[in-house]
């Protein structure tokens, strides 16, 4: 990648995946204490796809906005992880915060799934 390439203006599909991207990490952070406040022992396995989710998805951003070279595979690991967290948050599909949480996730796999150049 050269100088030029690295400051010229993200284009409108990296721009929807970061905002894609820092939309689910927030939910899933909400998410998360939502869980806490609500006591009992929160299952594991949600909790755990909710932080690797929210970790991914901020780290994905992070590198789309430094215009890293490795950002494509980022974003394929990205859609791995939104997918995990959306499957296990509807695990629990009467909450409305987890609902919320699956949704965001699966914006965020669309948008990263583009940016890695996958097919849906």
């Amino acid at each position: 990648m050269t100088q030029a390439e690295s400051m010229s203006a993200m284009s409108k599909e990296m721009q929807d995946c970061v905002d894609a991207c820092m939309d689910c990490h927030s939910v899933c952070e909400e998410t998360m204490s939502s869980c806490m406040q609500k006591g009992g022992q929160a299952q594991m396995q949600i909790m755990r796809a909710l932080i690797d989710c929210a970790e991914t998805t901020r780290m994905c951003a992070d590198m789309m906005m430094r215009r890293s070279p490795l950002h494509a595979e980022m974003c394929a690991m990205c859609a791995k992880a939104c997918e995990m967290c959306a499957e296990a948050c509807m695990s629990m599909p009467d909450d409305p915060q987890m609902a919320r949480c699956a949704e965001a996730c699966r914006r965020c796999v669309q948008t990263c799934r583009t940016m890695a150049g996958m097919t849906m």
